[in-house]
């Protein structure tokens, strides 16, 4: 009979190992956060955070990294708990590219984390929005970059200026003259593309994301957008399976440290078991070895 100590232990070690591999999978890079919040069986309000961004394959991902508990949802609070996970992680806020809320109006104020960009859109918001639109669909590879327009795809750079200099505009745009035409190419291997998902893996499939890395920067950009998506809610169902009115004493760690590998199934299924014992063991002092 394992105590409930031990199980405890084993389910936290599940947890940081999958949100290990998750981070090896972001591998640096930036990202999109994706944010909610709800109460569980037991009336404590939680709050989902999920990252989305770009793996080393070019698929857009969308990852549940946490699920914490918070005292209230002031603005304050929810703040605290997203700069705290994000300094658990050893991850700087100057990785996030975007946020994105599903209806919870008041975290939509906050703070520091929230890049400076954002905060010009409220001031010039049709002016951007009509440049960023133009220039994302200028990207779009479909009828083989009929839409394609160098100033137009220029444009939403400049809304990035943390990640285009002025050295590097000058490099994207010789990058954009030489990519369009190698995208056109004779063996078709950009042909039949549906969108900005496709054209990032196939990018990275032909290894023109290393040729072109500055337009690659761009087309990720474009994709981690902020969007409303399922993962958000996806989470919340799988919370109110897993903590259930039989299970509503379950405590706070127990509960994020099954929810995490369960919702994230394939990234836990690609762990090895001796990873898991390793992390286990290495939590704290034991009078055996597994």
């Amino acid at each position: 009979m394992i105590s409930p100590m031990i199980q405890k232990d084993i389910v936290s070690a599940c947890k940081i190992e999958t949100v290990k591999a998750i981070l090896e999978e972001l591998n640096g890079d930036y990202f999109v956060l994706l944010v909610d919040e709800s109460f569980d069986v037991s009336r404590k309000e939680k709050m989902a955070i999920v990252f989305r961004y770009i793996d080393k394959k070019g698929f857009v991902m969308e990852r549940l990294i946490d699920i914490v508990h918070v005292q209230d949802t002031s603005v304050s609070s929810l703040k605290e708990a997203i700069v705290n996970l994000l300094a658990q992680h050893s991850l700087s806020p100057s990785s996030v590219r975007g946020q994105c809320y599903d209806e919870a109006r008041n975290m939509q104020v906050f703070c520091n984390i929230i890049d400076w960009q954002l905060q010009e859109l409220n001031d010039r918001f049709d002016e951007v929005t009509i440049d960023l639109l133009h220039g994302i669909a200028c990207l779009n590879p479909i009828n083989s970059f009929s839409s394609f327009d160098i100033k137009k795809v220029m444009k939403i750079a400049k809304l990035y200026p943390d990640d285009f200099d002025e050295s590097n505009m000058s490099a994207l745009e010789n990058q954009l003259a030489s990519y369009v035409i190698d995208v056109r190419d004779i063996n078709e291997r950009f042909s039949g593309l549906n969108g900005l998902c496709d054209l990032s893996k196939r990018l990275v499939q032909t290894k023109k994301h290393s040729t072109y890395p500055l337009v690659f920067r761009l087309v990720k950009l474009a994709l981690l957008l902020s969007v409303a998506t399922v993962s958000i809610e996806r989470s919340f169902s799988a919370m109110k399976f897993i903590k259930n009115d039989l299970r509503s004493q379950m405590s706070d760690d127990s509960f994020s440290g099954c929810l995490v590998p369960y919702l994230e199934k394939d990234v836990f299924d690609s762990i090895s078991n001796d990873a898991i014992i390793k992390t286990f063991q290495d939590m704290k002092p034991r009078r055996i070895q597994l």
